[in-house]
């Protein structure tokens, strides 16, 4: 009897594993009993310049930017042999949760960073996991227009009239700060509905309101991956966090709703799950971030008798 293939494609469980960390852990546990491809996915934000790097043959780069609090920071971008760029939000304000502070936190180095590049062919700009919720305000007093025309791969597809309630209790807000917070959002306003726009603290509609065009980053990142569910069996994926966002635009998403149209059975992880996915198994971890590549070995084992 043929044994079963098997795909471990994770997004990164944040401030735990990156996404070749966990793919390597749940490939551990699931070659005890299948044949298994390893693809790690992103979404846009956090780490997807790692991932995209090999698949691009792209050559990294170096920018000296600020971070949200102003302090120096070298933020890393990808030159493409085709002469295009490609950027990411997380990589000049990241999100630290040593410190959550978004009344300071500002998307300046963004900015910076962007100015940096030159004038490529096209831009590529990732956004997600940054500590900014100023719809952009820091990266429009550094840039009026952007260095060539722009792509904007967004992690989540959320209007930029969402931005502060779903997210900004994530980056550290309290409840007395957003009505200012929300305030912030008001010059973009033209942009509160447009989906993406919310991304990233609305950086997603600062960048709308300079020309760039906005795109869903986990359909964008996959395809060019080349992620094709339907020669295997069962597809593993995951993130730290499986809540309503995850449906909207995050990377583990996006595999499941690949793996729905193409009849092959999804499993989601997530090292919390406060809302599972429609239609697909969804499994919460133990929560814990020490014990995360643990567990997802073990989850690889488990699955075997499922």
């Amino acid at each position: 009897m043929s044994r079963a293939r098997t795909l471990a494609c994770p997004a990164s469980l944040k401030g735990a594993l990156s996404a070749r960390k966990a793919a390597a852990a749940l490939a551990q546990g699931l070659r005890e009993w299948s044949d298994v491809d390893v693809l790690p996915v992103a979404d846009g934000g956090e780490g997807t310049l790692d991932i995209l790097q090999p698949v691009l043959r792209a050559e990294w780069r170096q920018a000296k930017v600020h971070d949200a609090f102003g302090r120096p920071r070298l933020a890393r971008w990808l030159q493409l042999p085709t002469g295009e760029a490609a950027v990411e939000a997380a990589e000049a304000i990241p999100l630290d949760p040593q410190r959550l502070d978004p009344l300071a936190a500002s998307s300046r180095g963004l900015g910076e960073l962007l100015s940096a590049v030159g004038r490529p062919t096209h831009l590529h700009v990732g956004l997600g996991g940054t500590a900014n919720v100023d719809a952009g305000a820091g990266l429009l007093e550094v840039l009026d227009e952007l260095p060539a025309p722009t792509s904007v791969a967004c992690d989540v597809d959320v209007p930029l009239a969402d931005a502060v309630r779903l997210f900004a209790a994530q980056k550290g807000a309290t409840r007395a700060q957003l009505p200012e917070l929300e305030q912030r959002l008001a010059p973009l306003a033209a942009y509160a509905e447009l989906p993406g726009a919310g991304a990233a603290g609305g950086l997603g509609a600062a960048l709308a309101s300079l020309g760039a065009e906005l795109v869903p980053g986990a359909r964008l990142v996959l395809d060019l991956l080349g992620l094709d569910p339907a020669a295997y069996d069962l597809v593993v994926t995951g993130e730290g966090t499986v809540d309503a966002t995850t449906a909207r635009g995050k990377a583990p998403g996006e595999v499941a709703r690949r793996c729905r149209e193409a009849g092959v059975r999804c499993v989601v992880f997530g090292g919390r799950v406060t809302e599972p996915l429609s239609g697909v198994e969804t499994v919460a971890l133990s929560g814990d971030p020490a014990r995360s590549a643990r567990d997802l070995v073990e989850l690889g084992r488990r699955l075997a008798r499922q």
